[in-house]
């Protein structure tokens, strides 16, 4: 046994290829740890799908909650989803979510450090001078970590 669950409904499963898009651009999700007191810890978070590698990477600073407990234990699950919509004339929302469970690792070399900030950046603007900026006045200070999946699920979701 892997140690993961299987979808319930396997009609609503997104296949790998859909779980992926979905990663790549959707811009925010909420990444969960195990926090203080071991409960659960899940805060909103800017990340970028390496295409490469396949890992989910995330910036912050060097202290705080989340990092401190992702450092006691590095299994993690992000959760992204879309705005969703609704067929004409119905209330109930259509969504598409996804979650990655893995391990996560932090990433010490500066240059990947800068090159993974400018990847993620560019999601968000195309002002590289505003980049280049960003990362001279924030970078020597930039914890970067990337979440390494062990397995991810999406499924499609109606709310009726």
């Amino acid at each position: 046994m892997s140690g993961f669950r299987e979808i319930g409904r396997k009609k609503q499963a997104l296949s790998r290829e859909e779980c992926v898009e979905l990663l790549k651009t959707e811009l925010r999700g909420v990444l969960s740890v195990l926090g203080d007191g071991d409960y659960p810890y899940g805060v909103p978070m800017d990340h970028w799908y390496c295409e490469e590698d396949g890992r989910l990477y995330f910036h912050s600073g060097r202290k705080g909650h989340k990092l401190d407990a992702l450092r006691r234990c590095p299994r993690a699950s992000f959760c992204v989803m879309d705005g969703g919509f609704r067929r004409e004339g119905e209330w109930a929302l259509n969504f598409r979510s996804v979650v990655v469970f893995g391990q996560v690792e932090f990433i010490e070399d500066r240059e990947r450090i800068y090159a993974v900030a400018r990847a993620l950046s560019r999601r968000f603007t195309e002002d590289e001078a505003y980049i280049e900026a960003e990362i001279a006045r924030y970078g020597p200070d930039t914890c970067l970590f990337c979440l390494v999946p062990e397995h991810i699920t999406g499924k499609r979701v109606n709310e009726a």
